[in-house]
């Protein structure tokens, strides 16, 4: 996997095998969730907005909450399915940003480097600002190559922190809450 591996990367890849996780492929997984978390979380906060806008300008007489009671119980169906489905996605958004912020928990009380690890993938995938790497090799103080190995640590840390801790908690609790429409599919 490296030029060699530590004896950190030797305790994840453990982990991932008393998870019963295949490594590569969360590894895989996790690096593109965290490569797109910042463009999502802006979009989702732009959505939010836009949603806010559209119920203040239609409803402007209303206070926030009086337009949103009354496009929960008597707005037109057609109305209501549009609102019902931007809410959705916004709710569906904030589920992965608390499934990431659990898994992001776990890396930063990691005994081994858990907070370096976790100011990596915050400084790399998780702020608003894009910090070059020379940027990030000055603020973590590290050499580039210790960089890089560290990084793979961290994403692979995070993996099974998100599919071996945070996803099945969050499975859990909607398993005891099976009658709720508002599950999400890939949580049932």
């Amino acid at each position: 996997m490296g030029r060699k591996d530590s004896k950190a990367l030797k305790n994840i890849k453990a982990m991932y095998m008393a998870q019963n996780l295949d490594s590569e492929k969360v590894f895989h997984k996790t690096k593109l969730l965290l490569t797109v978390y910042r463009d999502v979380v802006w979009h989702s906060i732009r959505s939010s907005e836009a949603l806010c806008e559209d119920i203040e300008g239609i409803y402007y007489s209303y206070e926030l909450e009086s337009a949103l009671t009354y496009l929960a119980e008597f707005a037109p169906d057609e109305e209501r399915t549009r609102f019902e489905e931007r809410v959705s996605t916004l709710f569906e958004t904030k589920w992965m940003i608390d499934l990431i912020d659990k898994a992001m928990y776990k890396i930063y009380e990691y005994y081994n480097n858990g907070k370096l690890y976790h100011e990596i993938l915050s400084k790399t995938y998780l702020v608003s600002f894009k910090y070059t790497e020379s940027e990030l090799l000055e603020i973590l103080e590290i050499e580039r190559s210790t960089y890089y190995d560290r990084k793979k640590e961290a994403v692979l840390l995070f993996g099974v922190a998100l599919w071996g801790y945070a996803i099945p908690q969050m499975k859990g609790i909607f398993e005891e809450h099976k009658h709720l429409d508002t599950i999400p599919s890939y949580f049932r």
